[in-house]
């Protein structure tokens, strides 16, 4: 009973959180302010989303190989019997009903769009996974993760619109390719950067408080690790979770963020924010994608004396490190000195202080569990990925919560092109 207590106690007091949270939300745009809905621009003839080749990291990710029927992959194929959704099949064999869960999650997500954008209209495919070799070399379609596709009613005038409708979907890659169809990707089921946001190699390290370093991978609910705050003044804070957490021997491609004077070298995914100086000296440090870091631009390193920032001038910024594993710690104070280089524990969205604002239901939680249950026993409940060695690998349950009601609030201009795709 007293457990019950407790645990009916703990739910009051986050559910108050979160009510409080969505009303004490002040001018301007927050996840607490209510917006009118998005408008959307049509895509314009030849025009792709987002502005990357299809096969790169940025869209639907590299060719894996043909399916055939006869192939162990085959499994990786579902059929799409939505009877929202048109499929042509002029092979008569069902093939342009079999593809990738994630392509027909993103598929049947388009349809209800469609409907609500057009009564009477429903989606049609023409196009999907092709075991005849009719597409180009490396197609998509050979994997089923590509799909072709027109409206009901195949009123070309509706096209551009489609293909907005289809980004909006959720789709990693959409292409006006013709005037008679839209072209549509998603990344492989087994891509890591489709199950995770943004995180650190399991090498990376941290400066303990008690002196010494650790290894990110080994960090520990508790463990004090050097951070900083808003003004850029270092202090110590405590280690809460994992907020996406990938085990070896599961390899990821890192950006690879160098600096000279003093020598720093630090990989992060793409999707991460790293703090840059801006322009103006007195002003605050801005947060900025590691896809979006350039040289000679400025990030801040821990000095020789360990007492105090410097700023670093960025030497160079590569995407050719693999590494093994990927971890995204989230800290109290919400920033984190990795290989002595000052980094956002948030990933996904180009706010920094927003993540953090969002966050607070998450770190007052932690709080009130930490007190009700010194020993720590409700932790895998309410969060599950908050140690290495009993967590599921991807991303965290609640940031995967805020990134579905950001991607509603949000402009997508602000949200990486990655994502965090479920």
């Amino acid at each position: 009973m007293v457990l019950l207590r407790r645990f009916g106690v703990l739910l009051v007091f986050v559910g108050a959180l979160f009510l409080s949270a969505g009303l004490a939300c002040g001018p301007g745009r927050g996840f607490g302010k209510r917006r009118h809905p998005k408008k959307l621009t049509p895509l314009a003839y030849k025009q792709f989303i987002p502005n990357v080749a299809e096969k790169t990291l940025g869209a639907s990710g590299r060719y894996e190989g043909k399916i055939s029927r006869n192939s162990e992959r085959f499994k990786e194929l579902t059929p799409n019997y939505n009877p929202d959704i048109i499929f042509k099949d002029e092979e008569n064999t069902g093939a342009d009903r079999l593809m990738t869960q994630r392509c027909k999650d993103k598929l049947n997500a388009l349809a209800i769009s469609v409907m609500n954008q057009w009564p009477g209209v429903k989606l049609r495919v023409t196009e999907g996974w092709d075991e005849d070799g009719h597409h180009s070399e490396e197609s998509l379609h050979y994997e089923g993760r590509a799909v072709d596709i027109t409206t009901s009613d195949r009123d070309r005038s509706k096209y551009g619109m489609l293909a907005r409708l289809a980004v909006e979907a959720g789709f990693d890659w959409v292409y006006y390719e013709s005037k008679a169809h839209i072209h549509c990707s998603v990344k492989a089921e087994n891509s890591v950067a489709a199950k995770s946001g943004g995180c650190f190699p399991g090498s990376a390290w941290v400066n303990l408080e008690q002196g010494g370093t650790k290894l990110v991978k080994d960090l520990h609910p508790g463990d004090r690790v050097l951070a900083a705050d808003v003004q850029g003044q270092l202090l110590y804070s405590e280690f809460l979770a994992f907020l996406d957490q990938v085990e070896p021997p599961v390899r990821k491609l890192f950006y690879v963020v160098e600096t000279r004077q003093p020598r720093t070298r630090l990989l992060l995914t793409a999707a991460h924010l790293l703090f840059v100086a801006p322009p103006q000296n007195h002003s605050m440090p801005q947060p900025v994608f590691a896809s979006r870091v350039q040289p000679g631009q400025r990030v801040y390193v821990l000095g020789k004396e360990g007492q105090a920032l410097l700023q670093a001038e960025v030497h160079s910024v590569s995407l050719q490190e693999e590494a093994s594993g990927a971890y995204a710690p989230l800290t109290t104070q919400g920033t984190i000195l990795i290989n002595q280089v000052l980094a956002s524990c948030y990933a996904v969205i180009e706010e920094h202080s927003w993540a953090h604002w969002a966050f607070a239901p998450f770190r007052v939680a932690h709080a009130l569990l930490a007190m009700l249950y010194p020993s720590g026993l409700s932790s895998p409940a309410l969060f599950p990925a908050s140690a290495p060695e009993d967590a599921p690998a991807g991303v965290h349950w609640y940031s995967r919560l805020l990134y579905h009601i950001g991607r509603w609030v949000l402009d997508s201009e602000m949200i990486h092109p990655l994502g965090m795709a479920s």
